[in-house]
């Protein structure tokens, strides 16, 4: 069972994962599909949410034509130490997806601040490792970390940006 979160703490996760078209009959409410499935599933939409789940390491231009069609966009990280999904992200939310972005996979409670200022709404975390990190912890660290060293994070300049600004002062 995985633990869902947002910047308010635990949510309920709405979205079942389907992975393969002989599937989306069986399940009712909003799904989550792989880009494999991404076309039946919107050719058999009942008027139901529907989610896009993607590996991280996908160019946004497979993703970009179903921006618009879709209400959720979950990005995959195969582990803590791959951040090619916090630059998926940034590039979806400047292609203009506007819904739900979802991180999914073992991530840390140091990487929420990152993953919340780059465009991600909340986390699936598995099993092990919301085990591992509890909620708490994620919402401590969520407020731990209030400069960016990259530029493009959050609304405030990153911590170059401002050194750069100092010296010309």
């Amino acid at each position: 069972m995985s633990l869902l979160l947002n910047a308010s703490g635990a949510a309920e996760n709405e979205y079942t994962p389907v992975e393969a078209v002989e599937d989306l009959s069986l399940a009712s409410g909003p799904v989550l599909v792989p880009l494999t499935v991404i076309d039946a599933a919107l050719a058999d939409r009942r008027n139901e949410r529907l989610g896009l789940s993607l590996p991280n390491d996908v160019p946004v231009s497979a993703a970009e034509p179903y921006i618009g069609q879709v209400d959720l966009i979950a990005i995959a990280f195969p582990g803590f130490s791959d951040g090619r999904g916090l630059s998926l992200a940034r590039r979806l939310r400047r292609a203009g997806f506007s819904g739900t972005l979802r991180a999914r996979g073992p991530l840390i409670a140091d990487q929420f601040p990152e993953a919340l200022a780059c465009g991600f709404d909340e986390v699936e975390l598995p099993e092990e490792s919301a085990a591992r990190q509890p909620v708490e912890q994620w919402l401590e660290a969520r407020d731990s970390i209030t400069a960016h060293y990259q530029s493009g994070y959050g609304e405030e300049r990153s911590i170059l940006r401002q050194r750069l600004d100092a010296r010309k002062s």
